[in-house]
């Protein structure tokens, strides 16, 4: 499939013509359009009724979003509060996490046992994190502390690195019941688990975490989850003793770990870590170029163009947008390289952003020029990030990181 010249001519006009209006070089414009998609986002949130059962609180509708979304659409809205200074969800975002915190602490979830694998906890720890690094409001004297719970899930997730297969690696499923994916050791469990260790490492300079950080790092290229030209694979299967890779290259997979190589070397400053986010960034360009003559414009490689994406991975291009900014700021090195992608490809969303009852829902193709008709929270999420991200140099946390 060639886009029409016709959709191509779309693609070049101005997005205040078609969508939501952006102007990527104008702060307001860009919070404007934030604020627009924001509000589209929530209105797949539903469970906020006063007769909103207490382990519903927090979560999106089910079906068809499962556990892991809802903790990543909060993580997306700790960011909009950082770069907007909107506090108009931040109660809300403060409550979700309160209810699905868990009774350790930890965000293991008994009601959610069927469907909380290691990645899916690590969706709500990489919200914590943000939470901590923006100095988001806490939820109140008396009650656990950001802090305090993403260290109760991340010393949660070390009890399960498992060396009785492959010489380590966490498990995609937490519970052996979950027979689909108990024996497969992922990229995004381990990934997402890498990176909370770097930016733990960052935060608070902890040597344990630079270790643990450097220990999942060493583990994914070992295994081959990471390649040696730093392509990262879905998965590989432990009961062959990890010897068998899916090759299948998702966004999320290599943003999550470029992120986490980024914190790594804005802690240690080593010269293997800028190497290595060097080398994961070259490794998302897959992810920019639809066909040869749409280039710049993110899509999720591996199913948007044949329309094979599933109702999660329909938000993959969220997290490949989250931590392409904050790699931006973390490793200054890597913004000339950053910001053009990020701009071309948050003008196309925002393009996209023109369907639904509203005008302003935000579809899935961004390179078609236009809405495809196909929306829904991880669409809109995908849209947020995507443009919210360009506000992340002037944010009050990252501004003191990248001026250090």
């Amino acid at each position: 499939m060639v886009p029409s010249k016709f959709l191509l001519a779309i693609l070049a006009l101005p997005s205040s013509i078609l969508g939501v209006q952006l102007d990527v070089k104008n702060p307001a414009s860009i919070r404007s359009a934030a604020s627009t998609i924001a509000r589209g986002l929530l209105k797949y949130y539903t469970n906020n009724g006063t007769n909103t059962p207490p382990e519903k609180i927090g979560l999106l509708p089910f079906p068809p979003y499962y556990w892991w979304e809802s903790g990543a659409m909060w993580a997306g809205l700790i960011d909009y509060y950082a770069y907007t200074k909107d506090t108009s969800y931040v109660e809300s975002t403060i409550q979700a996490l309160m209810a699905q915190r868990g009774p350790k602490n930890d965000f293991i979830v008994p009601a959610h046992r069927g469907d909380e694998g290691n990645d899916d906890q690590a969706f709500w720890g990489l919200g914590l994190i943000s939470a901590i690094e923006n100095n988001f409001p806490g939820p109140g004297d008396g009650k656990p502390q950001w802090l305090e719970m993403l260290r109760a899930l991340f010393d949660n997730q070390v009890t399960r690195w498992d060396t009785a297969s492959c010489g380590g690696g966490l498990k995609w499923q937490i519970y052996p019941e979950n027979i689909y994916g108990y024996n497969y050791k992922n990229s995004i469990s381990n990934g997402a688990f890498f990176q909370i260790a770097g930016r733990l490492a960052l935060y608070t300079g902890e040597q344990k975490y630079i270790d643990w950080g450097n220990k999942v790092w060493d583990w994914s290229r070992e295994v081959g989850l990471i390649s040696p030209n730093y392509e990262v694979f879905d998965g590989t299967d432990d009961k062959k003793n990890c010897t068998a890779l899916d090759h299948t290259q998702w966004s999320y997979n290599v943003a999550v770990y470029l992120q986490g190589t980024a914190a790594m070397w804005n802690t240690t400053e080593q010269p293997i870590w800028k190497e290595r986010t060097l080398g994961l960034l070259k490794a998302t360009e897959v992810f920019f170029d639809p066909f040869s003559n749409v280039t710049g414009i993110m899509y999720e490689a591996a199913c948007e163009t044949v329309d094979k994406c599933n109702n999660d991975q329909y938000s993959f291009k969220a997290y490949l947008g989250r931590w392409l900014a904050k790699t931006m700021v973390l490793a200054p090195f890597t913004a000339n390289t950053i910001r053009p992608l990020l701009e071309s490809s948050a003008v196309a969303a925002a393009k996209s952003c023109s369907g639904g009852a509203d005008g302003v829902s935000c579809g899935t193709k961004w390179w078609v020029g236009g809405y495809d008709g196909n929306t829904g929270a991880g669409q809109q999420l995908s849209a947020l990030e995507v443009v919210q991200s360009l506000l992340i140099e002037d944010a009050d946390r990252w501004q003191l990181v990248r001026d250090a």
